[in-house]
């Protein structure tokens, strides 16, 4: 992987990263928004401490463990990658609340558009800060976006403590067993 200096980093502060999208997805996987290391490298999930790809392997998403930059074969698994907030930023909390809420506009809008069968918001703070649902927990919601049903998996930051791989994989399993299902 590139090294990349923290002038480097910074210079990918609000640059945008494009989706790894199509219509008719399984599962769209959301995330919070680009951190300066997916801008830096144009890769979802780039941070070499962020998760989500062992955690897509081990829960039986991948066949194999993937590579921020082999994100574009997620698709040929009927899978897909988006964000709440379009720009990157070194943290989330650089976020306002108004950005969350302007996401959640615009991420129904792409569900609505593109239909996948499952949307997979990571982090249950951005989902609730994203669709207002101050009680939402992780795991299957109520709201649907169009006939695209929700799903609310932990967030693989190295940062959430909370869960380890090995149990954010049994989540996302779950949600790969109800994708599944139909």
């Amino acid at each position: 992987m590139t090294r990349f200096t923290p002038a480097d980093l910074e210079a990918a502060r609000d640059r945008l990263v494009p989706d790894v999208v199509a219509d008719g997805l399984t599962v769209l996987f959301c995330g919070i928004n680009p951190g300066l290391m997916t801008a830096a490298t144009g890769h979802h999930f780039a941070r070499p401490g962020n998760r989500f790809w062992p955690v897509l392997h081990l829960s039986g998403f991948t066949p194999r463990l993937m590579k921020p930059a082999e994100q574009d074969e997620l698709l040929s698994y009927g899978l897909g990658i988006t964000n709440v907030v379009a720009r990157a930023t070194a943290r989330a909390d650089e976020l306002s609340a108004e950005e969350y809420r302007e996401g959640g506009l615009l991420l129904s809008a792409k569900v609505e558009r593109r239909r996948p069968r499952w949307l997979a918001v990571v982090g249950v703070t951005a989902y609730r800060a994203a669709f207002g649902d101050r009680k939402a927990q992780v795991g299957p919601q109520e709201r649907t976006i169009g006939a695209s049903r929700v799903w609310v998996l932990p967030n693989p930051s190295g940062l959430n403590a909370h869960w380890t791989a090995a149990t954010m994989a049994e989540e996302y399993a779950r949600l790969r067993t109800a994708a599944a299902e139909g």
